[in-house]
This record gives C-alpha cells, structure tokens and sequence, in this order.
C-alpha cells in the first residue's frame, strides 16, 4: 500500500513534440505536455469535453525513447509521481511548477 502514497496514472495526447536536453554529466531530460479529456452533459443537456494540461518530466533511458520515438499528438500512458518545485524569475517573482515524473510509459494507438 505504500506505493500508493504518490502515484499518478494518466493517459493523453502530447500538445508538442518533447524538449530534450542533454546534461553535461550525460543524462537525458525529456519535457512536454499531455492533454487528457473529460466528457460530461452539462444541465441543459449538451455534450461538454473539459481538458486538462499536465505536465511531464521524464530522466534518462525513458528520455532516450521519448525522444526517439513521441511527437505531438501521440497518445501516452504514463505513470509516475507528482512533485512541485519552486524557483524565481528575472523579476524576483517566485513562480510554483507542479509535474508528474514519468517512470513508466506505454505508447497507445498505431501509426
């Protein structure tokens, strides 16, 4: 049960193709964004689609593949864990980022 305490499981379409960034030491960062849609009949009756934009963090070999293989409007499952982070911008604003770190990916749909 305690692998339950942060996880995160969703499946959606990438808004734009992956930004990798290769560090110095080597690793790989993969970055981009998912949309995930919720349908629903408002009270008058009428279909409502409601999207959700996540944003996704992946290290490494799961970065590698990400970068090989995903572009914009694949559909993904991914699971991971959710983390907030914190820094400041030019202007002295502090600014909050919340992410899923991907661990696991499963590519759905065919090309």
């Amino acid at each position: 049960m305690s692998t339950l305490r942060n996880k995160v499981q969703l499946i959606g379409n990438l808004g734009n193709n992956p930004e990798i960034i290769t560090l110095d030491s080597g690793k790989k960062l993969a970055k981009f964004s998912i949309a995930t849609n919720e349908s629903y009949k408002n009270a008058n009756g009428e279909k409502v689609t409601d999207t959700q934009w996540h944003n996704i963090v992946a290290w490494n070999k799961t970065a590698e593949i990400i970068e090989k293989y995903l572009e914009k409007g694949n559909e993904v499952a991914i699971e991971g864990k959710l983390t907030s982070r914190s820094y400041e911008t030019k202007e002295g604003e502090k600014r909050y980022v919340t992410e899923v770190v991907c661990n696991e990916l499963l590519m759905l749909g065919g090309k």
